[in-house]
């Protein structure tokens, strides 16, 4: 399903990717990043977010033409004081070999983690994508296990053929506000919003 006919090659992608993103992360944001992985390490909240991936990975299972499935995760799950401007925490699993297509989020910022699984979190926009492969090893360094995406950045998720990918992803508004935006040429804007809750 990947639109631009490479083969999903984790092993020098991967080392490539985490170099990026380690000169493209900020301190600040490393350490909001570090902040949210200690929450996520947590024996307790895995517990409380395995039953929502197990939910939101039944759905895909009975969607046989979606590409992902996705819930919202209350905040009260997690057990320790989340960065402030934190709003929203969301479970996304993505179809094993699935290309998603770009999307960005125009009023949030999205942090989001590797929870089962691996794939490919390009960013950038069409035509000049950077590789960011993130994987769910607890033991793999912070950044590849996790990518920061600000507003309005074009991302794409890129899925291993092998396996769905659960991800774990945080966002700086509520989530009823939340909008996803992908391209589209028959609009006069030449892309179309929706909210994930009540799509």
């Amino acid at each position: 399903m990947r639109s631009n006919g490479q083969a999903f090659n984790p092993g020098k992608q991967e080392r490539k990717s985490e170099f990026r993103r380690r000169k493209r992360i900020t301190l600040e944001e490393r350490s909001r990043l570090e902040t949210l992985d200690v929450v996520l390490r947590s024996q307790s909240v895995r517990n409380e977010i395995r039953p929502i991936v197990d939910r939101v990975r039944a759905e895909l299972v009975q969607k046989k033409d979606a590409l992902m499935a996705w819930g919202s995760i209350p905040l009260n799950t997690f057990d320790r004081a989340l960065p402030p401007e934190i709003r929203s925490a969301w479970v996304f699993v993505l179809r094993a070999g699935a290309d998603t297509g770009a999307e960005r989020h125009p009023n949030s910022h999205q942090r989001m983690m590797s929870f089962e699984g691996s794939g490919d979190l390009q960013t950038g926009e069409p035509g000049k994508w950077q590789s960011n492969v993130l994987v769910s090893d607890p033991d793999a360094p912070l950044e590849r296990r996790w990518i920061s995406i600000p507003t309005n950045v074009w991302h794409r998720p890129v899925i291993n053929a092998e396996s769905d990918w659960a991800v774990v992803s945080f966002h700086t508004v509520p989530a009823k506000e939340l909008i996803e935006e992908r391209p589209d040429d028959s609009r006069e804007a030449g892309t179309r919003q929706k909210k994930y809750l009540g799509k």
